[in-house]
């Protein structure tokens, strides 16, 4: 048993020697058996966590998931510390220059002429940073962990800064029109990765539609989830029995009158 200090209010300080506590004998076995890629999935899904927490502006859960994020990033250090290779204060430092640099109109002469200018500049830096001489490497930079909706809006947005795009919506939504024909021309053919291949075109179609619009796209594609979800259990409740024994005919009349339930209440 390791006896901690216990106090009213901790630190950041108690945070690096817990995570240290439980990761060095003596400590947690689990937490001794982890390795970066073991603990990965857990950063992402603490991050989610946070999301949730931003999203339904639930201050107490925004503050806990923050903690859960900031353990993440402690641990994934300390696991460097012993190796030698890099602690806290060495990504405390690489951040602090990295945001002096791309910020010279506040530590530096630059004059900007508002934040849109400051999102210039910064794209401008972080290219010179990162040694991207062309477009497709900023590209080939976005990183292929992300969500593939957020991936794919952000590859959008680094193509037109080449100028890559569409004059106006309108070229957007013939494209999703476009994906879509050959989608079904696609489905007539039979061809399993072709098909693959063309709902993957029409689904990237939407969310280039969904930037033009100023949408963001997995936000839009968690609020239906959301919504299917209302009206799905409103088709339930319509239902008498098990639902899997109506017909596809009696559930979509009971899904319509879900739906304009909702729509008018």
């Amino acid at each position: 048993m390791v006896e901690y200090k216990q106090k009213d209010h901790y630190n950041m300080d108690d945070f690096r020697e817990i995570i240290g506590i439980l990761r060095h004998p003596g400590g947690c076995p689990w937490d001794m058996e982890q390795d970066h890629l073991s603990i990965r999935r857990n950063l992402l899904e603490e991050t989610y966590e946070l999301l949730e927490g931003i999203e339904q502006n639930n201050l107490e859960l925004m503050q806990e998931e923050l903690g859960d994020v900031l353990m993440q990033v402690l641990f994934h250090t300390s696991i460097e510390e012993d190796a030698g290779h890099f602690d806290l204060d060495d990504v405390a430092d690489y951040a602090c220059k990295k945001l002096i640099y791309r910020h010279p109109h506040v530590f530096g002469a630059v004059q900007v002429s508002g934040a849109q200018q400051v999102l210039s500049n910064w794209d401008e830096l972080k290219r010179k940073e990162k040694h991207q001489s062309s477009y497709t490497d900023t590209l080939n930079a976005v990183a292929r962990t992300l969500p593939a909706t957020w991936r794919a809006e952000k590859l959008q947005k680094k193509a037109a800064k080449a100028n890559f795009e569409w004059p106006d919506i309108s070229g957007a939504v013939g494209k999703m029109e476009e994906e879509l024909s050959e989608v079904k021309a696609a489905l007539k053919e039979g061809n399993p990765s072709h098909i693959s291949e063309e709902i993957g075109d029409l689904l990237f179609a939407a969310v280039n539609l969904a930037r033009w619009a100023g949408v963001d796209p997995e936000f839009a594609l968690n609020e239906a989830n959301e919504k299917f979800i209302r009206r799905f259990a409103g088709t339930e409740q319509r239902l008498e029995g098990d639902m899997a024994e109506h017909s596809m005919e009696e559930q979509l009349a009971a899904y319509q009158a879900a739906k304009h339930e909702e729509e008018t209440t």
